[in-house]
């Protein structure tokens, strides 16, 4: 079935477009001129956009620069942008021109044509892109302002409340094994031992730094660069508009969003985004150690560590029977590569800004939100499939923790360093406890009953000197 097609104009003439699409000359020639991955604006970025026209419309119409039928139709569809309902309209590649005019325009033209639609007959003249939906604002304020909306939203609705939980699920998860010591492990050798709820709790510690990395980032974040306009002066938005912006878009958002408190580098730069993408890169390498340890601590069941049983989820070999795999933690670990990695796209991208604008803007939006969700995402299912069903060993565990040399370490004040090596070493070689070797050779220092409690592993996970 061939696909009809309309003739619409811009400034540089007359281009064909999809009979059935909201979007007109300016998007079509994006479309054309950028079929570079196939990746659109994410969700979360149109959404961005929907919520700025419609704040801006909001605006303009109480400021008197916009007839109130006019705003109104503006505000009535960008609520459907917000929405995703007209998510299929906007086509153009995230790599496209490094201001994010064509997305911009993009959402000009899809708010113009829907609400003439929509309105029909009922307005005072026809709506336009330029002259209405984008009155008093600039490509180079809507994107970065969309970046910032978009980034804080879904960093407040889905990220922060996905390691509220992964912290949470590790700290019920120490809790419920608490009373099981084990071996810690320094080099990837035998260490003093401590509690899983000890072990465990590092791990919701360092969720809970995240957090904090991620809100403290994004009291920087929540300024919005909108009515700088072109270069950051405010030429051709009304002095009151940035304010009022701001507060619509806080009003609409349940988000308190406020004016940045200078244009100049909210616009020429993106370091807030930067520095939002810096600390998701600490998360990520967070989760990348974490998954590791959970891993090692999995690895076996019999040639392993085996100290810990994630839940079986899927077969793990085409040709071993009976193997499964981490595959929760390894899932995990991939995004967190990739999240790294999209760090270092944003950061080269924010670098890449030349005087009044930066140049590389839809990249570093399309690298910070997918990092977002990733994370949000990757968090979430390795607290509900894997954190929270892991069983741990305890006759395993056992079983090797008293067989540990390092345990000797606890007599140092009572026998001296020289004579405890002697001790480890001893008992390692010819495979035999530590106690049993500990009376041989330090007999005439300890009685039996001395060692009994000073070899207690579990007197060894509390701070101070083991009496």
């Amino acid at each position: 079935m061939s696909q009809s097609f309309r003739i619409e104009k811009d400034s540089m003439g007359e281009v064909q477009v999809p009979q059935d699409a909201y979007y007109a000359a300016q998007t079509q020639r994006a479309v054309d001129n950028f079929p570079v991955s196939g990746l659109r604006l994410s969700r979360s970025l149109i959404a961005a956009l929907g919520y700025i026209k419609q704040a801006a419309a909001k605006v303009n119409g109480e400021l008197g620069h916009l007839p109130a039928e006019i705003a109104e139709a503006i505000q009535n569809t960008a609520s459907e942008v917000i929405a995703g309902n007209l998510d299929a309209h906007f086509p153009i590649d995230i790599y496209q021109t490094g201001s994010g005019t064509s997305s911009n325009m993009n959402a000009n033209e899809v708010i113009t044509n829907r609400a003439m639609e929509q309105a029909t007959g009922k307005l005072p003249r026809a709506i336009h892109p330029n002259n209405d939906v984008n009155f008093g604002q600039s490509s180079n304020d809507v994107f970065p302002t969309a970046i910032r909306i978009a980034a804080t939203l879904q960093a407040r609705q889905q990220l922060i409340p996905a390691l509220q939980h992964l912290h949470d699920t590790f700290l019920a998860k120490g809790n419920e094994y608490a009373h099981v010591v084990k071996t810690g492990r320094t080099h990837l050798m035998d260490a003093m031992p401590l509690t899983f709820a000890q072990e465990f709790g590092g791990y919701a510690r360092q969720i809970e730094l995240g957090i904090a990395r991620v809100e403290a980032a994004l009291e920087r974040l929540c300024e919005l660069p909108q009515g700088g306009t072109a270069v950051g002066t405010g030429i051709n938005t009304d002095p009151a508009f940035p304010p009022k912006f701001a507060a619509a878009v806080s009003e609409l958002t349940g988000v308190t969003f406020c004016e940045a408190q200078n244009h100049f580098e909210a616009q020429a730069t993106v370091d807030a985004p930067v520095e939002l993408s810096g600390q998701l890169k600490t998360i990520a390498v967070s989760l990348m150690k974490i998954c590791n340890d959970l891993r090692w601590m999995n690895s076996g069941p019999n040639g392993g560590i085996g100290e810990i049983q994630l839940a079986a989820l899927q077969p793990g070999s085409s040709i071993m029977p009976g193997k499964v795999n981490p595959v929760i933690e390894e899932s995990t670990a991939m995004v967190c590569a990739q999240v790294i990695g999209y760090d270092a796209s944003v950061s080269i991208g924010g670098l890449s800004g030349n005087f009044e604008l930066n140049v590389m803007l839809p990249m570093v939006a399309h690298s910070l939100l997918e990092s977002i969700r990733l994370l949000a995402n990757a968090s979430r299912n390795l607290a509900d499939r894997s954190v929270s069903r892991i069983v741990v060993r305890e006759d395993h565990i056992a079983a090797s923790v008293g067989k540990n040399p390092i345990l000797v370490t606890v007599l140092n004040p009572l026998i001296g360093y020289d004579l405890a090596a002697k001790i480890a070493k001893t008992a390692f070689a010819e495979n035999r406890s530590l106690k049993e070797v500990a009376l041989e050779l330090a007999g005439d220092q300890l009685t039996e009953a001395e060692l009994d409690q000073a070899l207690d592993p579990v007197k060894m996970t509390k701070t101070g000197f083991v009496e």
